[in-house]
């Protein structure tokens, strides 16, 4: 029986040890993410190319074209969205402060006239900076970015490298912060 004890003692043991060196603590201390966890854009942080239907409902636009240079704002937005509505708002008030980020909009669940509605609603054409308002038919913003809510913003800086991901409503001092 003490041979017994001692034999699930020391196995223990080992497994104990063996467990805590396997465990690598991130810089706050908790451990990392199981690498099998983690969204398309957390383990391939560029700039991900995927085409954009314009509004000529015609042109395919491919995000892989977006130049290096300038901080990307990549917005998914839905036309009837009163938070989508309000963000750009408040992203156009703000212009000046952020008119060097490149705004490409996409949604996925609308039409063409509804796009366009939204499009002229909010007067985008009067935006050098807004690259391209479109439809993501390929439903590639959600799944990539693991898309719960609209807006959604996923900011890259000038050399196509993911800084910041906002969900939900922000502003142009918001963006300002994390483009430059």
């Amino acid at each position: 029986m003490k041979k017994a004890i001692l034999f699930l003692a020391i196995i223990c043991s080992l497994a104990l040890t063996a467990g805590a060196q396997n465990k690598k603590l991130s810089p706050g201390g908790d451990p990392p993410p199981p690498e099998d966890t983690l969204k398309p854009y957390q383990k391939y942080p560029t700039l991900p190319a995927f085409n954009i239907l314009e509004m000529d409902s015609t042109t395919i636009f491919n995000t892989y074209n977006i130049p290096e240079g300038k901080p990307i704002a990549l917005m998914l937005f839905s036309p009837d969205c009163k938070h989508c509505k309000r963000t750009v708002d408040a992203l156009i008030k703000g212009m000046d402060s952020i008119k060097n980020v490149q705004f490409y909009l996409v949604t996925a669940m609308h039409s063409m006239t509804q796009i366009k509605e939204f499009y002229e609603e909010h007067h985008l054409s009067h935006y050098k900076n807004i690259q391209v308002v479109g439809m993501d038919y390929e439903f590639f913003y959600f799944s990539y970015y693991n898309t719960k809510f609209v807006p959604d913003i996923a900011l890259y800086d000038e050399h196509k490298k993911l800084v910041k991901l906002i969900e939900g409503e922000t502003n142009a001092s918001e963006v300002y912060k994390w483009a430059h």
